[in-house]
């Protein structure tokens, strides 16, 4: 009997999500575990695995934005044919695009030279004898004329995948027609809402790396017939606003659109925050603890004040306000494709070593696409710090579902006075964004100074 498979739903904010590429052709034997796709979310990107057994035929389309429980394949008997209204979007007679040579390539024998051009062998991606391969990343390679044994597979297992291919250098000749190489998934997302070819793109970046750039003026020349060298020196840069970019335009929107947000401002002096993070730096490095940056000891005195002002640790839901149970600290981490907002889990009640231990966690996870759906849900506050690029005060735009978030500017040196005598201190600059729906002015302020007192008393958030 035919067991549909569906889009699964990965955490409880999940809207929709989008097949990245297929990690197996249609017809392979499949067993409960192995891994049948890469599925992009509008938060992380994971290999979603078989639940079940049987002949696995995909029926969706890459790159098409598909609800939760959306089918998408099927797992068959041997023999059984697919159902008649299997196929997502298309006549399920219709041949399957994502049909190619088998995901598991025994070693040194000859892949079919029609289809890849290459062969395979002993080495990266290599596994008890046997190369791990998707098959549109041997399809990628036979186009660009890649040697597919000689990469090294970042895919689970060791698996060698799209982007595998994609950042290897390619072939001379292939470099010479056009088909440099991607430099970021964002390039083949744009490539892929513009219905440009990668190949035909002739690259300008440093290294042979095809650009957004390269891209437009590819879609304007091949919309103009004019050459995409003349169109590149006159065509402005498209960025399609799809995937990462797509989803936080989306919610930065609805987020000022839905919300009456306020903003207000302070200094703080960090004068014994720095002092204190000095001793630390000092004592827990020689014991094997994390150091705690500045931003950990914000994100904990945030927390810590949020115990006292629980209001402003809330969502707007409908007509009522729903004050959260627990204080989970987002934290914004800037991408070169967008932003991540990892969470730190009831950061009131976990101590600044572990915040500081976590904090570099997440961030290394964010910036390597390591990250799971937990890490990132959950948040019911955000901290956004903008002062690594010379930000002394900023306006930040609310998380959906959240009523607050508190932005963090750079630590500069300032004056105080004391009496006629001018000191020199450390200052830097909070900026709070509230709901005016859910808090009032005076709740805010108070709030805010509640986090003042913290930071300029830091020994309270050893507590």
């Amino acid at each position: 009997m035919a067991v549909p498979v569906l889009l699964p739903k990965l955490g409880l904010t999940m809207e929709t999500g989008s097949i990245e590429e297929w990690l197996v052709e249609s017809g392979t034997q499949v067993k409960p575990g192995d891994p049948l796709l890469r599925l992009a979310t509008d938060k992380v990107d994971v290999d979603v695995e078989a639940e079940g057994e049987g002949l696995f035929h995909a029926v969706a389309d890459v790159n098409v934005d598909l609800a939760p429980g959306s089918l998408i394949g099927w797992l068959l008997a041997e023999g059984e044919p697919l159902p008649g209204d299997g196929n997502v979007g298309s006549d399920a007679s219709q041949p399957l695009t994502v049909a190619e040579p088998s995901a598991v390539v025994p070693a040194h024998s000859d892949i079919d030279g029609a289809a890849s051009g290459v062969a395979s062998g002993a080495g990266n991606g290599v596994t008890s004898g046997r190369q791990f391969v998707s098959p549109n990343a041997r399809r990628v390679a036979g186009e660009r004329g890649v040697d597919i044994t000689a990469l090294r597979g970042t895919g689970p297992n060791g698996r060698i995948v799209t982007a595998d291919v994609l950042e290897a250098p390619s072939s001379p000749t292939t470099a010479a027609t056009g088909g440099g190489t991607v430099g970021s998934p964002l390039v083949r997302r744009a490539a892929a809402a513009a219905g440009v070819d990668l190949d035909s793109v002739r690259a300008s970046g440093v290294g042979g790396r095809i650009t957004r750039s390269d891209i437009a003026a590819a879609a304007t020349a091949s919309s103009t017939g004019v050459s995409s060298t003349t169109a590149a020196s006159a065509a402005s840069e498209v960025i399609p606003m799809t995937g990462m970019r797509g989803v936080i335009a989306a919610r930065m929107h609805a987020s000022l659109s839905e919300m009456a947000q306020l903003t207000l401002g302070t200094d703080v002096t960090m004068d014994d925050a720095v002092a204190l993070r000095a001793e630390l730096k000092a004592q827990w490095a020689a014991a094997g603890l994390a150091v705690p940056s500045i931003t950990d000891l914000i994100v904990r005195a945030a927390a810590l004040a949020l115990r006292e002002h629980p209001r402003l640790n809330a969502s707007v839901r409908g007509d009522a306000i729903h004050v959260q149970p627990e204080i989970n600290i987002g934290v914004a981490v800037a991408l070169d494709d967008g932003l991540m907002v990892p969470v730190i889990k009831n950061a009131d009640r976990t101590p600044v070593s572990a915040i500081a231990t976590e904090s570099r966690r997440l961030a290394q996870g964010a910036r390597t696409g390591k990250l799971a759906l937990p890490d990132l849900e959950a948040g019911t506050f955000t901290v956004s710090t903008l002062g690594t690029y010379g930000i002394d005060f900023f306006t930040p735009v609310i998380t959906p579902g959240q009523v607050a978030i508190l932005g963090v500017g750079r630590l500069r040196d300032s004056v105080r006075w004391d009496g006629e005598v001018p000191l020199r201190t450390q200052v830097l600059t909070l900026s709070l964004t509230f709901d005016h729906r859910a808090v009032d002015g005076a709740p805010a302020a108070d709030y805010l100074r509640t986090v003042v007192t913290l930071l300029q008393n830091p020994f309270a958030l050893l507590a």
